[in-house]
């Protein structure tokens, strides 16, 4: 258990935080993410990351949907430097790149 500081000062009690996440963890998290699974990949704790956001000074953007929050995963990565893979890549056509349809309407 740690103190941790708040966007009020230090937390007068010790709070537990949970390990981070290693790179696999963090590349494997969807677009979108809850506030506590943010907290544990910047390695903040849970209600340390609440009260940065009621502060507005969470390091990335932020979605409010009501009362639920959301936090992009991409902006994470940015600031913890981590680019993710490029989404472009992906299996590669076969070397006879002629279509299906192509093919039956050759004939």
């Amino acid at each position: 258990m740690a103190d941790h500081a708040t966007a009020r000062g230090r937390c007068r009690h010790p709070v537990a935080v949970e390990p981070g996440m290693d790179r696999e963890e963090l590349l494997a998290l969807p677009a979108v993410v809850d506030v506590a699974v943010a907290a544990r990949a910047l390695n903040f704790s849970r209600t340390g990351a609440y009260e940065l956001i009621r502060a507005g000074q969470w390091p990335t953007p932020v979605f409010r949907l009501g009362r639920l929050i959301r936090i992009p995963t991409a902006p994470i990565l940015a600031l913890l430097g981590i680019e993710p893979p490029d989404a472009t890549t992906g299996p590669k056509p076969a070397a006879d790149s002629t279509s299906r349809t192509d093919r039956r309407n050759a004939g």
